[in-house]
């Protein structure tokens, strides 16, 4: 889902960076990732008896190779299209390019470890406390 959007929104129908359209990206990658680590959940569930503990184990496992295939897929992105695939970033305008991409990789990255973290906490306690009625 999330590759498909970025190949759509920088490459068949560019968005300017000030295109309302820009808002739906954060609710995309973040619907990817609460499906992504839900289904995971529920299926280390299915194999036995989920623990919480053993639900975020599973749900930052899930974040942690979600953040990384996310910014290598980005980074081939990046090295076989170039510096313009940053364009639309607001700090590609006021910073070295290098350095765009960095704040960008590491936001991906880390922000999905965090994200994850909050996501795989919630999905965990409702599943273990759904589990015990």
């Amino acid at each position: 889902m999330v590759v498909l959007w970025v190949l759509v929104t920088h490459f068949l129908f560019p968005l300017a960076p000030e295109s309302k359209a820009n808002i739906l990206a954060p609710i995309f990658f973040n619907l990817a990732a609460i499906v992504a680590i839900y289904l995971g959940i529920k299926a280390s569930a299915a194999r036995g008896e989920l623990s919480f503990k053993q639900g975020i184990k599973t749900g930052m496992a899930i974040s942690l190779v979600y953040g990384i295939s996310s910014c290598v897929f980005f980074f081939f992105v990046f090295l076989f299209v170039g510096p313009r695939l940053m364009a639309n970033e607001p700090m590609a305008q006021d910073y070295p390019m290098w350095q765009a991409a960095l704040a960008a990789f590491a936001g991906m990255f880390f922000g999905a470890l965090i994200l994850g973290l909050i996501y795989s906490t919630i999905i965990s306690f409702m599943l273990v406390r759904a589990r015990k009625r």
